[in-house]
Order: structure tokens, then sequence, then C-alpha cells
């Protein structure tokens, strides 16, 4: 937001230098980017009007320009001086600034008189950029009409020496994207009173606005209100040179009155307003509503524009949409040379509303900036009494009495109540209620202070504020941040990580020392990759990606790990092992609005096979202290049908482990198969781990056994390791390993071969102890699964 120190002193007496007032603005939190002087150095340029426009006979990109510069500048005998100009978007009949010969600019080039390419140029004709008006360069500056040739260009445009500051505003400060706005900070900070002006309109009585004009809100919960006015008699022409000004430094193109009257009350006061010709809306009706599908509208950029269901909609009385609520009017009612009679809007749309369509449409005007925030719909009533006003004395216009004012449904603002002790505590303060009262009042929170402590009434241009860290916010910001004293924390474990943290990096070393590698693909991936990877096509699509490869967010870390895998098998890099702790965005679940984010951990190992990375899962698994994890083996999208599984813990599934499926790796062109664990790392560390059980090693010897058992297809091998664990305390460790299929078993039924460790902590197991312990874990397995012990 950029603003005029000249403006800001319109409401209040602000005094002190510019380099004061920008300290003041940034300690606000509305930290100055630029500062700097305009209307200084502009000394020896004046008004020239464009008198011919000739070819360069030897420059196909430079034109010769013809101009008056005045009496006093005229060459003897001549009526015009010859100028090179690389610009064209003159005509004959234009003003524009010209730096007359030993002009110094306000970037310090001299204005000498140069030969370009065989022609003399007696000077140069100035874009607003040279004049150090706008950072806008493009053209030539075109000035409006009733100045005279031979005036200085700073009277022409209404400029004497001021300061331009261009301010940081961050989105929880609607208020601050107006003038007024920040003025009224400034006013609160410097302890002077703020004053927002009574516009005098004069209201004929010939007739009322609401006999001219219907408005229903068809929507009333996305449009809170919608008021009318209507002129009658305007002309269109050219606004006054002190209005253009403000508009160009402000970063805004001067178009015509009417229009830049529109533009100056928003930037003024924060309230954007719409005029359309009355003559073009069908039976004087606007009617707010929501798109039909299918709906198409060309805007006043001459884009014609698909309208969504969500899109909030301006109609007429046709029921055809004339503009989008809060971002564009229509092409078919815009104000033009001939418009005699018009209607003025001045709305409060739904700030959510607005902003989704924008996005969506990749239409970000200085409109919707505002209703996106959160405007004042209280301020509606002074934004439409001021273009009635700035109309009234630049157009000519007659306000016809009254305003239409249809209301919806405006947001309830209850009041909070706040604790002083809780602003001092977080602050760092010793401030007394009534000092917070003080701070506050002047920025229109209006503060009550009783026994148990403040209640405070928010004003309707914060839309942003709704709680008590809110205005705890509000008391620093006043209070000065500069002011509060820096305090280092007294807790007695500052600085220490978080149990989730020193997880988080207990899972990154155990995988680095599996001799993995981490990866960090992107977060976004293009339309299709879910599709590849085997995933349902559910991901959230980004309504303004910077590139469409990046317009997806990633549910799974499955695309970006493959893709990964598939540059390097590209490379002749095969058989890597690769790993990502990374987060996965899902559609919102019903009744919540945001996106389900969860933090997931994936692992990839490219040339191997699933009991790889299930091996992997059950290291991570002992390291966190992991106690009832189950695999059962399931088919589950995108991976091996007949090598993968479901991994549970405590009985909830959080995860995956197997092989990735063939025509998978085939979509990624990968050559070899590719083992695959990804596990919902934040749900695993909400479960119950960690507890463990200590014991002294035995330092007696163990005894393996090596057991086969037929099962049915169905029994996990998981389970028929837990059984044998469970038979007593000589059981060290169960290891599966071989699985066997074949017509010796049966059909639907395989053999599982476990290596079993055993161990007393006080004596060597003789052959008593170990025909014992066998019979029992026999026994166990064929009594809970139902097993046969092979021969």
């Amino acid at each position: 937001m950029k603003v005029l120190l000249s403006w800001l002193r319109e409401f209040a007496p602000i005094e002190g230098s510019p380099d004061e007032i920008a300290e003041v603005l940034s300690d606000l939190g509305l930290a100055v980017e630029e500062q700097r002087v305009v209307g200084e150095g502009l000394d020896g340029i004046v008004v020239a009007r464009v008198e011919g426009l000739r070819p360069h006979p030897n420059a196909d990109k430079i034109q010769l320009v013809d101009v008056d510069p005045g009496r006093a500048l005229r060459p003897e005998g001549e009526a015009t001086l010859q100028i090179c100009c690389g610009a064209f978007n003159m005509a004959v009949g234009d003003l524009v600034p010209l730096a007359t010969l030993g002009t110094t600019m306000p970037g310090g080039m001299k204005i000498e008189r140069r030969k370009l390419r065989g022609e003399w140029s007696n000077g140069m004709l100035c874009s607003a950029a040279e004049l150090d008006l706008s950072h806008e360069g493009a053209g030539i500056l075109i000035l409006q009409a009733g100045v005279e040739p031979g005036e200085p260009v700073a009277g022409a445009l209404g400029i004497g020496s001021d300061v331009l500051y261009d301010l940081e505003v961050n989105p929880n400060r609607p208020d601050a994207m107006s003038v007024a706005g920040v003025a009224r900070d400034l006013a609160a900070r410097l302890g002077v009173p703020f004053n927002l002006p009574t516009p005098e309109v004069r209201e004929t009585a010939a007739g009322d606005a609401g006999a001219g004009v219907h408005v229903e809100i068809v929507d009333p919960e996305g449009c809170g209100r919608f008021t009318a006015k209507i002129l009658r008699n305007v002309t269109v022409g050219q606004s006054p040179a002190w209005m253009a000004s403000r508009l160009t430094l402000l970063g805004m193109r001067p178009i015509n009155a009417l229009v830049d009257i529109s533009n100056y009350v928003m930037l003024e006061l924060g309230q954007p307003n719409h005029p359309y010709d009355l003559d073009l809306v069908a039976n004087g009706t606007l009617r707010v509503r929501r798109a039909a599908g299918g709906e198409r509208l060309t805007t006043l950029d001459d884009v014609e524009r698909e309208l969504d269901p969500a899109d909030l909609l301006i109609c007429d009385g046709d029921d055809r949409a004339v503009g989008i609520a809060g971002v564009m009017g229509g092409a078919s009612c815009e104000i033009h040379d001939g418009t005699t009679r018009v209607l003025v809007e001045n709305a409060w749309f739904l700030p959510i509303a607005v902003a989704k369509t924008g996005r969506r449409l990749g239409l970000r005007t200085e409109a919707s900036a505002r209703f996106e925030k959160g405007t004042d719909p209280e301020v509606i009533d002074v934004a439409a009494a001021r273009f009635c006003q700035l109309a009234q004395e630049i157009c000519g216009a007659e306000v016809v009495e009254g305003m239409v004012d249809a209301r919806g449904s405006l947001p309830h603002r209850p009041p909070v109540a706040v604790r002083p002790d809780r602003v001092n505590a977080l602050l760092g303060t010793e401030l007394s209620p009534d000092q917070m009262k003080e701070l506050l009042d002047p920025i229109g929170f209006t503060t009550t202070v009783g026994a148990d402590g403040l209640t405070v009434e928010i004003p309707p241009w914060r839309y942003d504020s709704e709680t008590e860290i809110d205005v705890v916010e509000e008391v620093a910001r006043l209070y000065g941040y500069s002011r509060i004293p820096a305090t280092v924390p007294t807790a007695a474990r500052f600085g220490e990580l978080t149990t989730r943290q020193l997880e988080r990096r207990q899972v990154r070393r155990v995988l680095a020392g599996l001799g993995l590698s981490e990866a960090m693909p992107l977060s976004f991936l293009a339309p299709g990759d879910l599709v590849r990877a085997g995933l349902p096509d559910d991901g959230i699509a980004l309504l303004n990606p910077l590139v469409a490869d990046e317009s997806i967010l990633r549910t799974s870390l499955r695309p970006g790990l493959l893709k990964a895998v598939a540059h390097n098998t590209s490379h002749r890099n095969t058989g890597v092992g690769l790993w990502e702790i990374g987060h996965v965005i899902g559609t919102p679940p019903a009744g919540q609005l945001l996106p389900d984010e969860r933090e997931h951990l994936a692992v990839a190992l490219s040339g191997q096979e699933a009991p790889a990375a299930v091996e992997v899962w059950h290291v991570l698994a002992e390291a966190l202290a992991v106690g009832e994890v189950d695999l059962a083996n399931t088919p589950l999208p995108g991976l091996h049908a007949g090598r993968s599984a479901a991994v549970s813990v405590g009985g909830e599934v959080i995860g995956a482990v197997g092989e990735v499926a063939p025509e998978v790796l085939d979509a990624f062109e990968i050559p070899e198969r590719v083992a695959w664990l990804e596990v919902d790392l934040g749900r695993l560390q909400d479960l119950p781990h960690g507890d463990r059980t200590y014991r002294l090693v035995s330092k007696f010897p163990s005894s393996d056994l090596d057991l086969a058992f037929e099962v049915a297809d169905e029994v996990s091998a998981l389970a028929v390791a837990a059984t044998i664990r469970s038979t007593g305390e000589l059981v060290q460790s169960v290891e599966l390993f071989d699985v066997f299929r074949g017509a010796q078993v049966g059909e639907g039924r395989r053999s599982l071969a476990y290596r079993v460790r055993l161990q007393a902590p006080d004596r060597t197991l003789d052959d008593r102890d170990l025909a014992t312990a066998r019979d029992q874990l026999v026994a166990a397995v064929e009594q809970t699964h139902g097993a046969t012990l092979r021969a």
C-alpha cells in the first residue's frame, strides 16, 4: 500500500520529519519498504503539445516528434521543437512532459542537444518513471487537458514536494489498505486527533433512488450489504491534475473522471465501489446471486471468463451477469464518454467467497485485495457520499435523493474479554488496565475497564480481530514494539527438543544407519502423477500454480520417491535406497473446512523385494518400541497384490509395506523391483509406544531351533511369531527365514519356517530343557493357528 504524507495529513495533524514518521509506521507493524520525495527535481520540465509525428528516416524504433514547448522556449523563427523519441503512445494534440536542454532529471541524467542516427533531438519527452512519479515506465506520460504549453510540469500535475511511503501490509490488517486507516494508526501513536470528514452532498428532491433502482440479495451470506446511489446529468471527462497525480503516485492509471473518482475513494477509505452506466442496466435492477453452471461473462479487461457455481455474481433485471462480486465488473455496463446516468454500487462481500473466486480465475484486482481481507460495512455510507461529492465537483453530477440499502447477513462481532495480567505476561510489560484502554480507544477498539478485566468492542473495519490474542497484538503495536523489553524465558528446560522432535531425529538416524539416503522431492505433483502411482486421482488442485507440472498437492510420498528412483536408474544408478519424511494433503473430511494434512514416512528400495521393506519397518518399530505390530496381507492401491500388506499398530492401520506393482514401475520407466514402505508418522507417534522391558544379558550359551509350520494362507506370519514369543522367557528371538507354497502343503496353505533362539539367564540349557521348550511352542502354534509341524 502506497500513501502520500500530504494525504495522511488531511485526516490528522501529523507532525515530524519524513524519516521520523517512517520509523513510527514501521514500529506500528506497517514496515516502510520504500520512502521517496516526489515533486522535487522537476525544474526545467515543462508541458509541451504534440504538433506532429514523423518516422525517423534512419531508425525504425525511433520517431520524430514536433512539439510546441510554449512561446518562451520556441526557437527563434520556429513554431516547434524536434524531439527524437522511442515511445509511440502519443497522438497529435496530446500534452506531454518535456525535459528542456540543460535539465538534470530526478535520476541524475543531464539533458543535452544530441544527434540520434542523423537527426537532432532538442530535449526529451518523459515517462512517469523518468519523472520519479511511478515505477511504471511504459510510454510517455500523457497529461490532462486544461494546461498550456510552457507551464512547469509540477504545477500541471498539481503536485508540490511530497513524501511517498510504500508500506508492507500484512493479511491481518485490512484497515491499512486505505489512506484513512494508516492515518488513524499514526494519529493514535502520535496522540493527535483523527478526523474522518463527513462529505457534503447536495441531493436533488426531483426523485428518489428507490423509485429508479431495485436491489435484490439472493445470497445473503455472500453479500451482507449492497447500496446504490443514482447520479444524473454526469459529464465524463478528464480528472483534475491533483487527482490524476495522486492516483499515478499510488500506482493507478488515470482513465476518466468517473472511474478515477471510484479508484480515489477506494484508496482513501478502503471501500471499493463500482459505477454502472444506469442506461445499460436492464430494468434498473441488480441481483446478487451465485453463478449457475456454464455461465460466462466478459469482464472489463475484455476477457470472457467461465464461471463456477461458487462464484458470487452481480446480475441485472434480466438475470444476466454484469459483474463478478468483489473482483471485477462486466464490460456490458461499463462507463464510457457518453454516460450521463450512473448507478454507484458500494457493498460488503464475504471475504472467503471473493478470495476463492479470485484465485480460481487467477484474477487479482485492487478491489479484490481489499474485499478478501474484509472491508468495513459501516464505512459504506461515507464512501458513497464521498463518491457523490467528488462527482458533483468534478463531473457536475446531480445526486438523486435517497439510497437503496439492501441487507444480507453481516458477521456478528461480540465483545472480547481481555485479561490485563495475560496481556502483560505475553508482552513482558507492566501496563495498567487504564493504560491499555488509552492505547486501544484511539484505533476504535472501544474498551471498558471492569473488575474482571477489559471488555473490548472490535471496530467493524477490523474483520481480522475477534479473540483476546488479537487485542493483545493491538496493545503491542500501539505501545510500540521497540519499547517492549527483551527478556530471556525462565523455563527450567528452555530450548530442549520435544519428545516428537527427538523421535523424529531417531528415525532419521536409524534410516541413515541402514545405509539409506534422504530424498526431498517437491510437494507438488503434475496432473496424472497419482494415477501413474496407482493411487486415487483425488489430489487437491492449486487454483493458480506457478507451473502446470506442479499444480496438484500430493496425497502420498510415493510419486515423488518413484520419480527419484526413475531419475537414478535413467543415469545407470540402480539399487538405490531412498527415504523421505514429508507432509501429504488429503481432501477435507466431513465437517472440516481445511484439507487433511499429515506427516508421512516413506522408504523406496530399488532392486529389492518386499521382505527388505518389512525388515526396515521392523527396525523402525523396534527403535521406537512400538507394540502390537501386525502385517495383514491385503490388496493395496499401486502395490503388488501378492506382495503387500497393511501395517497396523494396536489394531489401527497406519500404512503399507510391500512391493510396487509392475504396472506402476512401467509407468515410471523403472526396470527393477522396488520394495516400498509408507506409514503415517504423526499417527504412529500418537499411538502408545516407547515402553521397553530391560533385562540382563545372559552369559550362558544359546541354542537355535528351526521349525516349519503349515498354516492357512490367511494366517499372518507375524501372528505365528508372536505366539512363539509368548511361550516363555527362554525365547530370545524369532526369525522367519522361509515361506513355501506348493503341492506338498496343499491348496490354500503355506509353510512358514522360523529360527527360534532359546537361552536361559541362569544356566546352560540341556536336552531336556530344549525338548520341553520345543514341545510347548509347537503345541501353542498348533492350538492357536490350526498349524501342523512339518517333518
